[in-house]
């Protein structure tokens, strides 16, 4: 596997995070020294996307499309017939192909955080994309030990369209003041989410999550059950972004 971004310190703090995963793990006793070492030899990392050449590319860079159509561009030039997933939670799969020579040879790969424990993965085929890509992406994620399932290329496949009412309704909750952030996570956690919305959009990332849920109130025609929460656009605007930045609903030690 190899990790590319464009500034080599991300990718510094990203091997930091992964192996500190990889040993939390082992102390767990969830995987061996062995497989620890082995994962650890099986990584290298990349600030010069033209130069890579794989089977296999997953995307996982923020929510806009712009951005998203530049990156596969350039892999489908040095990697014409390489698969390419987009690791989206939002945006159609149809449009991040829209740029692209081939947009057969894209699909949707959409994992959940944290992916390293989460099982669940969606495969979503765009409109013009090959059905073995999709068979592929179900084959290769099975390998990672993970649960594909086919969700058709509409605005937050399945999971994040359910999610959002999660999210959505919990901010309008706070906004009309009916409860604060630490009791409506405590009543979610209590039904039986291992998570809390607030605590679950600190993780994910405010400013990610906000931008998800912006994406799909568009994409629905601003219907009113997606519509974005003033609180949660003035936590972006302040910099409380979640646990990245060190504060977001709660606040956190960096």
């Amino acid at each position: 596997v190899i990790v590319y971004d464009l500034e080599e310190g991300i990718l510094t703090s990203a091997l930091e995070k992964i192996f500190s995963t990889l040993k939390k793990g082992e102390d767990l006793g969830k995987i061996s020294a062995e497989q620890a070492l082995k994962a650890k030899s099986n990584l290298s990392t990349s600030t010069n996307l033209p130069s890579l050449k794989a089977d296999l590319f997953i995307e996982a860079v923020i929510e806009n499309i712009e951005v998203k159509h530049k990156l596969f561009k350039t892999i489908e030039k040095s990697n014409p017939n390489a698969i390419l997933a987009s690791n989206t939670s939002s945006i159609p799969i149809t449009q991040v192909a829209a740029s692209l020579e081939n947009p057969s040879q894209l699909a949707g790969m959409h994992f959940f955080n944290p992916a390293h424990i989460m099982k669940l993965v969606e495969i979503v085929k765009g409109a013009r994309t090959k059905p073995e890509i999709e068979e592929q992406l179900v084959d290769v994620a099975k390998k990672m030990g993970k649960v594909p399932v086919l969700a058709a290329d509409s605005p937050g496949f399945i999971v994040n369209r359910v999610a959002r009412q999660f999210y959505v309704e919990s901010l309008k909750i706070l906004e009309e003041n009916v409860s604060n952030i630490e009791d409506i996570d405590t009543l979610l956690r209590a039904t039986g989410f291992k998570m809390g919305p607030f605590q679950l959009m600190d993780l994910i990332g405010v400013d990610t999550n906000f931008s998800v849920t912006k994406t799909m109130y568009n994409q629905f025609h601003q219907d009113e059950k997606f519509r974005p929460s003033r609180v949660q656009q003035q936590y972006v605007d302040a910099g409380y972004v979640g646990k990245k930045s060190g504060r977001g609903f709660y606040t956190y030690d960096r």
